[in-house]
């Protein structure tokens, strides 16, 4: 551990190609690149499952099947078939990060009141504003917590992407593994806990926001 934050107080790690904060906007680029991607993918389409009320059974069955596939496996295959670089990486943590996203879109819309969206239908509100004047506010809080977690796995795993390609945090991770110098490898790990502690509570701090928006009565 002396050592870890020995190599980590080194100035040197703080400047230059390869340096610390070059690594760090790295994995924060990938994991916001992944969790963009996989949003456009699952939030829309989980929007839809929840209004609608169908197709629920599938999404558990693809989200759970989704889950189960190890992504370090899945980084390997994609790996060989496209090559060095970081095609591989995002094609794995998008399918990390779906999921969760897909979970918290559908939960959430779903999760509305019905007599909410009939008085809405009443008044004579289409499907389109339906979604997203009435669902999409009230659902809100569980969309980001979706959106929370799904960011929170993406930049604990984004270490992988060092694996194939020379980017992110992982570089130290598995530079210091390949020469057997340890310090890099737990500095590294504490770069990517620092990073994730910093971004959960940037979005716990959103998440609140969210409730704030979809339950007026909890301004202050």
């Amino acid at each position: 551990m002396a050592e870890a934050f020995e190599w980590l107080s080194d100035s040197a790690r703080w400047s230059g190609a390869g340096s610390i904060p070059q690594r760090l906007l790295e994995h924060v680029a990938i994991t916001g690149l992944v969790v963009l991607l996989a949003s456009i993918i699952a939030i829309p389409l989980g929007v839809l499952i929840g209004h609608t009320r169908n197709g629920k059974a599938a999404v558990v069955g693809t989200a759970g099947a989704l889950r189960a596939i190890p992504s370090l496996g899945l980084l390997t295959l994609v790996g060989l078939y496209s090559g060095i670089g970081l095609t591989a990486p995002v094609v794995a943590l998008i399918v990390l990060a779906i999921p969760s996203l897909l979970a918290g879109a559908y939960s959430g819309v779903e999760s509305v009141d019905n007599q909410t969206v009939g008085a809405a239908r009443a008044i004579g509100m289409s499907e389109r504003q339906i979604v997203w004047k009435v669902e999409l506010p009230i659902a809100a809080p569980v969309i980001v917590g979706g959106i929370r977690a799904a960011t929170l796995q993406v930049v604990a795993t984004a270490t992988l992407a060092a694996y194939v390609a020379d980017f992110g945090v992982g570089r130290f991770v598995f530079s210091g593994l390949k020469s057997g110098n340890y310090a890099p490898m737990l500095g590294g790990a504490i770069l990517v806990i620092a990073l994730a502690i910093i971004l959960e509570i940037l979005l716990a701090s959103a998440h609140r926001a969210s409730r704030k928006i979809s339950n007026p009565a909890l301004q202050p």
